[in-house]
């Protein structure tokens, strides 16, 4: 991507004029050229090429989002006749475009064994996106109607789905996520991460999620790469299911991809701030009261709250090894 920087006219011209002496240009330019080629290289050998546009993605994430939902993100006066047509026609321009960026990101990456290096790969790899996108509607369909369930201020479903930040995040993600099992997976990663920047809920692209998910409000919601959720889930802002910590291999390099981030079976609710860390198991039924900090696995049907001072004299909650909350059975007190 080219960008033209604003500057004031000047007769200055080449390496030896005031303004270059003024900034020592020559020196600095053959000092990057050194850590870019030589000390610092990133690139790998062979021809360069262009990165995926964040751009396009953007376009051709409306596309989609108009040809999932046409009466909604694309134009009010479709009807019978002409709703098909604007369907068609936003798909074959977005999935056209996301081709063109799944191969350009593997030819990118550099890796012939990367998904999409190929362009008949690429084709191939769009076509099997494609075909599921009318279950991803239905998984969609399910999130709109937990948020109408689980939020006493929704009162109907257009406020939800057009402005609702989890709503545009879980779309996003819905998409993401297919390209990242399908191995597309620095595009998926660009997916999400226009998502973060548009609603400020970082999800990554390989998080498994089930039906009926709902994020309310939002802000500052992070769901790790391995995490996996149950059907029905609630969470709120802030919510953490990260890692706690990261392992390596013999020579001390981290292994990629381990299963590092929590599982929360069906419907659980999180409250916000809550920080869930590690391969632990949140048992089915259970809510995890705000700001606290889970560490162990939590029984099924169980309620964590921050623990209560002991006495009247305590200023903060006595830490637990556990956890920052206790566990409780619902039911008990």
């Amino acid at each position: 991507m080219k960008h033209d920087l604003a500057r004031e006219p000047s007769d200055d011209k080449g390496l030896d004029s005031p303004t270059q002496k003024r900034w020592q240009l020559e020196q600095l330019v053959a000092a990057l050229r050194v850590s870019r080629e030589e000390t610092h290289s990133i690139r790998r050998d062979g021809e360069a090429r262009r990165a995926p546009s964040r751009e396009a993605l953007q376009a051709i994430l409306d596309g989609l989002t108009e040809a999932l939902f046409p009466r909604h993100y694309g134009q009010f006066d479709l009807d019978g006749e002409n709703i098909d047509y604007f369907v068609g026609n936003r798909l074959s321009i977005a999935l056209d475009g996301l081709c063109d960026q799944v191969h350009r990101a593997a030819l990118f990456i550099g890796d012939e064994l990367t998904a999409g290096f190929r362009r008949d790969d690429a084709i191939d790899l769009t076509r099997r996106f494609a075909s599921q996108l009318p279950d991803v509607r239905g998984l969609i369909i399910s999130d709109l109607r937990a948020a109408f369930v689980g939020d006493p201020a929704a009162r109907n479903f257009p406020e939800i789905l057009i402005g609702y930040p989890g709503m545009t995040a879980i779309i996003h993600h819905r998409l993401a996520h297919i390209l990242h099992q399908l191995g597309a997976r620095l595009v998926a990663r660009l997916v999400a991460e226009i998502a973060h920047t548009r609603t400020g809920i970082d999800i990554h692209p390989g998080a498994s999620i089930g039906s009926g998910f709902f994020i309310d409000h939002g802000t500052g919601v992070v769901i790790g790469e391995t995490a996996i959720i149950g059907d029905n889930v609630r969470i709120y802002q802030a919510v953490t299911l990260g890692a706690r910590h990261f392992p390596t291999d013999d020579d001390g390099h981290l292994i990629k991809g381990d299963a590092r981030h929590p599982i929360v079976d069906d419907d659980v609710v999180i409250y916000a701030g809550a920080t869930i860390l590690g391969r632990i198991t949140i048992g089915r039924g259970s809510t995890i009261g705000g700001n606290v900090w889970v560490t162990q696995d939590v029984p099924r049907n169980s309620i964590v709250t921050q623990r209560r001072p002991a006495t009247s004299q305590a200023k903060w909650p006595a830490p637990s090894s556990a956890s920052g909350g206790a566990p409780v059975p619902r039911g008990s007190h």
